[in-house]
C-alpha cells in the first residue's frame, strides 16, 4: 500500500510535465499519472499487468518506481521464463529509446557534449541500470522462495511419515505383545496339560482300585507322583527360558526387535527310554517312574517324533487302549516341523483323555516325500457311568492352538467328528 501511494505521487508529479509537453491541462496529467501510479496495488495479483502498464507510459516519462518494482515483482513470481524474458526485453527496449531520444535531444542544446557516442552509451546504461538489477534480484527471490517451499513442504512430509511410521511401529509393538502372550499360553498349555491330564486320570484310577487292589493302587500313585515331577520339571524350563530371554531383552534397546525376542522357543522334554506301546504293567511302571531321572535335554531344544512312541506308551500306562503305526522311512525333518507334528499328537491324546476316557485310539503317522502326516483318530468312547472318566476340564484352546501352530509352518489341519461317534484330528506339515 505504502509503495503504491508513492508511486501514485510520483506519477502525478511527472504527469504536470507530461501535461505541458502535450499541451493538456495539468489537472489531467496528474489525475493520469495518479491512476497510473495506483496500478502498483496489484502487482502481486497481476504483476504482468503492472508491466505492461509502465512499459506504455515510460514514453511519457513516468512510472520509474512502478517499472522496477514490477519487473521485481513479475521475476519473483511463478511467471513462466518465457513470459519474464518477453517483459523484460520489452521494457528495457522501451527505456532504451526514451533515454536515448531525450540524450540525443539534450545533447544537441549543449556544445561541451558532442559525439555520436555519447547519447546510445547513457542510454544503456539507463536501460540496464532500471531492468537488469531488479530481474536478477526478483529471480533470486523467487528461486529462494521456492527453496524453502520445498523444503518446508518436504519437512512437513517428513515429520507426517514419522508420525505414520511411529503409529505402524506401536500397531507392530502391539500385535507383538499379543503373539508373545498367545504362544507363551500355547507353550504353557502344550507342557503341562498333558501331563495334568495323565495325573487326573491316574488319580481317577487310583480312587476306583485303592480299596479292591491295592498293589495296583500303589503303581497309580507311584505314576501320578512321576508325572507329576515331570510337569514340574518342564515347567521350571520354561520359566527359566522365559526369565533368562526377559533378561536379555531388558538389558538392550527397547524397540520391537527387543520384545519379540521374549517369545520362548520350543521347551525340551528329558530323553526318555523307549517303551512298548502296551496296557500298563510293572515294567511300565517302572520306566515311567524312571523317565523323570533320565538326563534332561537343553533348555531351548523342544521334542521330536523319536519321542512319539514314548509319548503313545504314557497313554497307554494311563489306561487307554492306544496303538501306534508309522508309514514310510523314518527321518530327521526340521526342528520346527518336528515339534509341531510332536505337539499335534500330545494336544489329541490330552484331548481323548479329557472328553473320551477309555476309548480306543489310533495314532498314525506317516513319513511323505515332502511332508509329514498325522492323524489321531479315537472310536466312540464308554457310557457315561464308566469309572475311567476323570471329568477333566477343558478350556477350549487345544484344537485353536493345534491350528495356529500347523498354518504357521504352511500346512494343513482338520478336526471334526467321525461317523462311528468317534473323533479326528488330521494335520499335514511340509518336511521342509
Amino acid at each position: 500500500m505504502g509503495l503504491a501511494l508513492v508511486s501514485a505521487l510520483e506519477c502525478a508529479a511527472e504527469g504536470v510535465t507530461f501535461a505541458r509537453d502535450a499541451g493538456v491541462p495539468v489537472f489531467a496529467g496528474v489525475a493520469f499519472g495518479l491512476v497510473a501510479g495506483s496500478v502498483l496495488l496489484v502487482r502481486r495479483i497481476w504483476p504482468v499487468a503492472v508491466v505492461l502498464v509502465s512499459i506504455a507510459i515510460t514514453p511519457a516519462q513516468m512510472g520509474l518506481l512502478m517499472g522496477v518494482l514490477g519487473l521485481y515483482t513479475l521475476a519473483a513470481s511463478e511467471a513462466p521464463r518465457r513470459v519474464i524474458a518477453a517483459l523484460s526485453g520489452m521494457s528495457f527496449v522501451g527505456t532504451f529509446i526514451v533515454a536515448i531520444v531525450e540524450t540525443s535531444r539534450g545533447v544537441r542544446h549543449t556544445s561541451e557534449l558532442g559525439g555520436e557516442w555519447f547519447p546510445p552509451f547513457v542510454a544503456l546504461t539507463l536501460a540496464i541500470g532500471l531492468t537488469a538489477p531488479s530481474v536478477l534480484l526478483g529471480l533470486y527471490v523467487g528461486a529462494r522462495r521456492r527453496l524453502m517451499e520445498s523444503l518446508r513442504e518436504r519437512a512437513d512430509s517428513l515429520e507426517r511419515e514419522l508420525q505414520l511410521l511411529a503409529e505402524r511401529a506401536e500397531e507392530r509393538a502391539e500385535w507383538a505383545r499379543g503373539e508373545e502372550r498367545r504362544r507363551i499360553a500355547r507353550e504353557m498349555h502344550d507342557v503341562v496339560a498333558h501331563r495334568v491330564s495323565l495325573m487326573v486320570v491316574h488319580a481317577a484310577a487310583l480312587q476306583a482300585v485303592a480299596r479292591k487292589d491295592p498293589e495296583k493302587a500303589v503303581k497309580n500313585a507311584a505314576l501320578v507322583g512321576d508325572m507329576g515331577r515331570q510337569a514340574l520339571t518342564e515347567l521350571r524350563k520354561m520359566l527359566g527360558v522365559l526369565r533368562s530371554e526377559t533378561g536379555s531383552a531388558q538389558s538392550g534397546p527397547g524397540d520391537g526387535a527387543a520384545r519379540r525376542s521374549v517369545v520362548p522357543r520350543q521347551v525340551s522334554e528329558p530323553e526318555r527310554e523307549r517303551v512298548p506301546v502296551a496296557a500298563p504293567s510293572p515294567a511300565a511302571v517302572a520306566v515311567a517312574a524312571a523317565a523323570v531321572g533320565t538326563g534332561a535335554g537343553e533348555a531351548g531344544e523342544g521334542p521330536c517324533l523319536a519321542e512319539l512312541e514314548e509319548l503313545v506308551g504314557q497313554s497307554a500306562a494311563a489306561g487307554m487302549v492306544v496303538r501306534l503305526s508309522v508309514q514310510g522311512e523314518a527321518r530327521e525333518c526340521a526342528r520346527e516341523v518336528e515339534q509341531t507334528a510332536y505337539r499335534v499328537v500330545q494336544e489329541a491324546l490330552t484331548n481323548v483323555h479329557k472328553h473320551a476316557a477309555g476309548a480306543r485310539t489310533h495314532v498314525r503317522l506317516a513319513y511323505r516325500s515332502a511332508e509329514i502326516a498325522m492323524q489321531v483318530e479315537n472310536e466312540p468312547p464308554p457310557e457315561p457311568g464308566d469309572a475311567s472318566s476323570a471329568r477333566l476340564p477343558s478350556g477350549g484352546n487345544g484344537l485353536v492352538g493345534m491350528k495356529e501352530r500347523v498354518t504357521a509352518l504352511g500346512g494343513v489341519f482338520v478336526s471334526g467328528p467321525t461317523d462311528a461317534g468317534g473323533f479326528r484330528v488330521s494335520a499335514v506339515i511340509p518336511a521342509a
